[in-house]
């Protein structure tokens, strides 16, 4: 779909109201492949895009700040209006999480519901201690341009392959990365959202979600990047309905380890808010 900056490749589907679900790194919207169905099957449309910078969605001129989460929020919205919806549930996991709650942030009126998986608020991520810092080594990686490239791509892309090492569809996400500036780009959302003058701040106080969004908060019990206190409490950053969900056995990508699970958790909460 042709949107004011980029194209980005979307699927939508189904009739009822809308539902937004946004991926993260280093996804598409293929990720949501198991839960299209089954909101279709209950009477919601489904719009499922594929962000800037990853899949078959267009990669933008202008180094890293082309990349900023704040773009894929106007993406977001525009999205929505270009297709009539005033109001939607929102769905998002891992960067799509962060995207997600920057659109309940900037227009809350428009979010019936919010159900962040894996990525919890990032005053939560932030006050998760020492262990969650070990787990984030990467994202400091990331910010060095070249060298993370060039670490991940080395020998066949061997480290890149072993951060993905839970991922089901891993060789399939990969093979996008493999073009000339494809993982740039897909490494500019690091740089762009999180550098280090970001991480390692001075803590401030940063807005609780807004009071009149339902938040939903899943985290899986097998992920290797986020530790269960970042998301568990991010409650303390919600001003108004908290709701917090575990999924045993399943990685960071919960949604492909455990669908029937995460679709029952996603049908009960969006249904309970439409």
């Amino acid at each position: 779909m042709e949107l004011s900056d980029v194209a980005l490749d979307v699927e939508v589907s189904g009739e009822g109201p809308a539902v937004l679900l946004v991926h993260g790194f280093p996804d598409s919207h293929d990720l949501w492949r198991h839960q299209i169905p089954a909101l279709n099957a209950a009477g919601f449309k489904t719009i499922t895009p594929t962000l800037r910078g990853f899949g078959g969605s267009d990669r933008p001129e202008g180094g890293a700040q082309a990349y900023a989460p704040s773009a894929s929020v106007a993406d977001m919205v525009e999205l929505l209006d270009r297709l009539g919806i005033e109001r939607a549930h929102l769905v998002g996991h891992d960067w799509g999480s962060g995207i997600v709650q920057g659109f309940a942030q900037a227009l809350p009126d428009r979010v019936l519901s919010l159900s962040i998986l894996s990525v919890g608020h990032f005053a939560a991520v932030r006050g998760a201690g020492w262990e969650q810092r070990q787990l984030s080594w990467y994202m400091l990686l990331f910010q060095l341009a070249e060298v993370a490239e060039n670490w991940l791509a080395h020998d066949d892309y061997a480290n890149l392959r072993e951060m993905l090492a839970e991922h089901p569809d891993a060789e399939a996400v990969m093979e996008p990365l493999r073009e000339p500036g494809n993982l740039t780009a897909a490494l500019n959302v690091y740089r762009a959202g999180l550098p280090a003058e970001i991480m390692f701040a001075p803590v401030l106080p940063l807005p609780p979600l807004p009071a009149t969004v339902p938040v939903m908060g899943v985290w899986s019990t097998g992920d290797r990047f986020l530790t269960e206190q970042s998301m568990a409490d991010t409650g303390k950053h919600v001003a108004g309905s908290w709701r917090y969900e575990r999924v045993e056995d399943a990685g960071h990508w919960l949604q492909l380890d455990q669908p029937e699970k995460v679709n029952e958790l996603l049908l009960d909460f969006i249904r309970a808010n439409s």
